[in-house]
C-alpha cells in the first residue's frame, strides 16, 4: 500500500494544543467553557439516580486494586487514577443523555472527565483546565468533521457512535500532561489506533452499553496520552497517513477541517446544550408541546392527541408494553414528550424502571406520533445544525373537547442561536444536582466553576465534597 502524504495537518493540531494559552481564548468562549463544564457535572451528579452510576464507580475502583490516587470518582467521592476516574465520570455525564452534542457527537463526557481528573493529579490551576477543555473541544470537532460521511455515503459506514470520542479526552489529557510538539503528535496517533471500531450496535439494539462506550472512550483517550507520555517511536501525523484513522470512516475525507480557521473560529460557541435528558433530535418536540401546554393551559388528560411534524427518522418508536432500557426511551419521541408532561421535573425520575411500563405514560404516548411529512433523516439533520440551522417542528395538539393548537418551533432552548444565559445554567444546574446534593454544596460547586479561572490548584474540587 502506498502510505505517501505530503499534508501536515496532525503536526498543525498538535503544535496549536501545545501552544494554546489561556491569554489566547476570547472571552465569550472561557465563559462558555465554564459553563459547560458546569452542565456536564449538573447532569453527571443527576445521573448517579441509575444503578449503572454505581456500577461504573465500583468497576474504575476495582480496575484500580482498591482506592488510590488522585483524581476523583464523583458518584462516592473515592479515587482513583485519572483514566479510571474518567471511565466512571464519563459514564454517568451521559446516562440521562443529557449532555451536550456537538456537530458530531457529545464531546463534553470525555473532555470534562479528563480535564478534572488530570488537573487534580498535576495540580494544575483552573486557567490551565480551561485552557485544556478549549483544547480539546476545538480537536474533537475537527477531527469529527473530517471524518463524516458526506451525504450519499452514511449507509457505509455513517456515525460510528463512540469512535472519534476518543480525541476529547485524549487531546484535554496531552495538555494538561504537559506534552511537547512530538508526544502530542504521538497522542493523536495512538488515540487513531485505539479508536472503536464503526459498530453502531447500542443503535441497533437499543442497549445501554452506549453508556460504557462513552467510559470506554474516555478512557482509551486517556491510555493514549499517557502511552505518548510513556514513550514510543513513531506514529506521528496519524491523521494524514491514508487508513491510519480517517479512512475508516468514509470514502470522502475532509481533512481541511483539521485546520480550518483555527485560532480563530472556536466550534466549542456552537455546541449544543440539551435543556432535557433527551435524545438531541427528541429536544425540540418535548421543547415545543411543553412551552404550548403551559401557554394555552391544557389539561394533560384533556389531551386526546399530539402530532409533530415531520418526524424524525428513528425517533418515533412507540412500545405498547412499555420500554426496557434508558437508551430505548431516550431515543422516544413519544416517550419523552409523555413523561416530561406527566412529570414536569427532568431527571432520573423519567427513567425508572417503574415509570418506563407505566401504565398512564403507555397510554399517552400511544397518542403522540409523527406527522405525516417525509421524516427527517439523520443525515439531513445534521447537514442543518452544521449549517447553523435546525429542523424546524410543526406540533399539533387535539383535546378532547374539540380544541386544537398549534405552534412550530426551529431552535429549542440550548441550540447555539437560543443559548441558555448564565443564570439559566445556573437554575438548570439547580435542578440537575437537588436530588443528589445538598443546597449548599450546589452552590459552593457553582461558584467553583464560575470562578474557575482564580482558581490556583484543581485538586481543591474534592474538597466542595467532603
Amino acid at each position: 500500500m502506498d502510505i505517501s502524504y505530503t499534508s501536515h495537518y496532525t503536526k498543525d493540531l498538535s503544535d496549536y494544543f501545545v501552544n494554546l494559552k489561556f491569554e489566547d481564548i476570547p472571552e465569550e468562549v472561557i465563559e462558555r467553557a465554564k459553563l459547560l463544564t458546569l452542565h456536564a457535572l449538573g447532569v453527571s451528579f443527576a445521573g448517579f439516580k441509575i444503578k449503572m452510576a454505581e456500577d461504573a464507580a465500583n468497576l474504575a475502583v476495582q480496575m484500580n486494586g482498591g482506592e488510590g490516587g488522585e483524581a476523583t470518582i464523583w458518584f462516592n467521592g473515592k479515587k482513583t487514577t485519572p483514566a479510571l476516574a474518567s471511565f466512571a465520570n464519563s459514564v454517568a455525564c451521559d446516562l440521562l443523555d443529557w449532555e451536550d452534542c456537538a456537530w458530531t457527537g457529545h464531546p463534553l463526557c470525555g473532555a470534562v472527565p479528563a480535564g478534572i481528573a488530570f488537573s487534580e493529579q498535576e495540580k494544575k490551576s483552573g486557567k490551565d483546565y480551561l485552557t485544556a477543555l478549549v483544547a480539546g473541544l476545538e480537536g474533537y470537532n475537527r477531527i469529527a468533521m473530517a471524518v463524516q460521511p458526506p451525504a450519499g455515503f452514511d449507509h457505509l459506514k455513517g456515525w460510528a457512535i463512540c469512535s472519534w470520542q476518543i480525541f476529547a479526552s485524549s487531546i484535554v489529557a496531552a495538555k494538561l500532561l504537559d506534552l511537547d510538539e512530538t508526544q502530542t503528535n504521538q497522542s493523536l496517533g495512538l488515540a487513531g489506533s485505539f479508536a472503536k471500531n464503526g459498530s453502531n450496535i447500542s443503535q441497533a439494539t437499543m442497549s445501554d452499553c452506549y453508556k460504557y462506550e462513552q467510559g470506554s472512550a474516555a478512557l482509551s483517550g486517556c491510555v493514549a496520552s499517557l502511552c505518548a507520555q510513556a514513550g514510543i517511536h513513531n506514529a506521528e501525523d496519524g491523521l494524514d497517513v491514508p487508513y491510519a484513522f480517517c479512512e475508516q470512516f468514509t470514502p470522502e475525507v475532509h481533512r481541511e477541517w483539521l485546520n480550518k480557521n483555527l485560532g480563530k473560529d472556536y466550534y466549542t460557541m456552537d455546541i449544543l446544550v440539551k435543556h432535557w435528558p433527551a435524545n438531541m433530535w427528541v429536544q425540540t418536540p418535548v421543547e415545543l408541546v411543553r412551552d404550548m401546554v403551559n401557554k394555552y393551559d391544557i389539561d394533560v388528560d384533556n389531551i386526546e392527541e399530539i402530532i409533530v411534524d415531520p418526524p424524525t427518522q428513528y425517533r418515533t418508536r412507540f412500545k405498547e408494553d412499555g420500554y426496557t432500557s434508558l437508551t430505548e426511551a431516550q431515543f422516544s419521541m413519544p416517550y419523552v414528550v409523555a413523561v416530561s408532561l406527566l412529570d414536569p421535573n427532568p431527571g432520573a425520575n423519567w427513567y425508572t424502571d417503574e415509570m418506563m411500563k407505566n401504565p398512564k405514560l403507555i397510554d399517552l404516548a400511544g397518542r403522540i406520533k409523527g406527522g405525516p411529512s417525509p421524516e427527517d433523516t439523520l443525515i439531513d439533520s445534521f447537514n442543518q445544525y452544521q449549517a447553523g440551522s435546525f429542523p424546524e417542528k410543526t406540533a399539533t395538539i387535539r383535546t378532547k373537547d374539540g380544541k386544537e393548537y398549534v405552534d412550530s418551533m426551529r431552535y429549542q432552548k440550548g441550540h447555539p442561536k437560543n443559548m441558555l444565559t448564565r443564570e439559566e445554567f445556573c437554575d438548570l444546574f439547580r435542578v440537575e444536582t437537588r436530588d443528589i446534593l445538598a443546597p449548599e454544596v450546589t452552590e459552593k460547586l457553582m461558584d467553583f466553576v464560575l470562578n474557575l479561572e482564580n482558581v490556583e490548584d484543581m485538586s481543591e474540587f474534592s474538597k466542595i465534597f467532603k
